[in-house]
């Protein structure tokens, strides 16, 4: 009788700690963020320097070394375009994107004492939590764009807003494309 008991108890131990383990939740890992690159598989990959920034596809930045500020408001600048888009449900940076990701690489490295915010949204569609991670994984997107033109972290602040933010009353896709963005927003301004 006491084999059986004792085996029985055994048992409900096992079970249990099965269960526990089944239960058991792990920490999501961070879903890498996904470039989209539409150049052409014959170009050969450009030489980096020894930092390891790629700046090699960076354009022309007029930025004035009086006022900083000037070229971030300049409406003729690409600096004043503060607005990356993205498809419905992704977190990939466009390649569309790339020259004004640029841009902003090259001016904050430029400025090293200059701060940026990276302001993580998406449309209404989904729930609220959902919809937070959403716009922290694109946020995150456009900074890892920006790591890898040489900008440095301390530079760099992501935060979402997730549908927060988005246009009240959207009933179509024209509208709902609007919402899905990064919005770059420096702390001088």
């Amino acid at each position: 009788m006491n084999k059986i008991m004792l085996n029985k108890k055994l048992l409900g131990s096992l079970m249990l700690a099965l269960v526990l383990t089944a239960c058991k939740s792990a920490p999501m890992a961070e879903k890498p963020a996904a470039v989209e690159d539409r150049t052409a598989a014959t170009q050969s990959a450009p030489k980096l320097p020894a930092n390891g920034a790629d700046t090699s596809a960076i354009k022309e930045v007029v930025i004035n070394s009086n006022n900083s500020n000037s070229a971030l408001k300049d409406p003729s600048n690409i600096l004043s375009k503060r607005n990356i888009y993205f498809d419905f449900d992704s977190d990939a940076v466009k390649a569309e994107f790339r020259p004004l990701i640029e841009a902003h690489a090259k001016y904050l490295l430029a400025h090293a004492d200059a701060k940026v915010s990276l302001q993580g949204n998406a449309d209404e569609r989904g729930t609220r939590e959902y919809n937070l991670a959403l716009g922290q994984r694109r946020s995150v997107a456009v900074k890892k764009s920006l790591n890898l033109l040489g900008v440095q972290d301390k530079q760099i602040e992501t935060v979402s807003y997730g549908k927060e933010k988005a246009t009240v009353g959207c009933t179509n896709d024209a509208c709902y494309k609007l919402n899905r963005r990064v919005d770059i927003a420096y702390e001088s301004d």
